[in-house]
C-alpha cells in the first residue's frame, strides 16, 4: 500500500523574536537610564611660551613669583614654603599696592603648584595676576 501524501506542506518551525527584542529595549533603556554621564570639573591652563617680543616690565613695583621644575617658590628671588605664599605677597602687596603679581614656572612646574600659588595670591588680596614663560 503506498501512502499517499496530502497537498499541504508542513508548517516549518519558525523562532519568533519579539522576546528577545523586548528584553534588548528593556536592557537598552536599562543601561541608558542608569549610565551616569559625569562632567569632570577642571581648569584649563594655557601657559605662555618663551620667546617673541618680551614686554617691559617695571621690576620695582611688582611681586615676582618663581616656582622651579623641582617645586621650589621663590617670593623675589627668596625661597618659601607654600604656607608662607600669602603672607609675603600680603606684605609685599601693601609696600607696593599698584603692582601686579608676576608668577613665573618653569617648564616642568606642576601645575596644581601654579594653581596652589595663584590661590594664595588671590587670597591675599591681590587681583592683578599674570603668568610669565622666563624671567631673566
Amino acid at each position: 500500500m503506498r501512502r499517499r501524501r496530502s497537498g499541504r506542506i508542513d508548517d516549518e518551525a519558525e523562532v519568533d523574536l519579539t522576546p528577545m527584542l523586548d528584553v534588548v529595549f528593556i536592557m537598552l533603556i536599562f543601561f541608558i537610564v542608569t549610565a551616569s554621564f559625569v562632567k569632570e570639573v577642571g581648569l584649563d591652563l594655557n601657559r605662555p611660551e618663551g620667546g617673541g617680543n618680551p614686554k617691559t616690565v617695571e621690576s620695582n613695583k611688582n611681586i615676582l613669583v618663581q616656582i622651579s621644575n623641582d617645586g621650589l617658590i621663590f617670593v623675589d628671588r627668596r625661597p618659601v614654603d607654600i604656607r608662607a605664599v600669602r603672607p609675603n605677597i600680603e606684605r609685599l602687596h601693601a609696600e607696593r599696592p599698584d603692582g601686579q603679581v608676576i608668577i613665573a614656572a618653569g617648564p616642568a612646574a606642576f601645575n596644581g603648584l601654579l594653581v596652589e600659588v595663584m590661590d594664595q595670591a588671590r587670597l591675599a588680596g591681590v587681583e592683578e595676576i599674570s603668568l610669565a614663560a622666563e624671567v631673566n
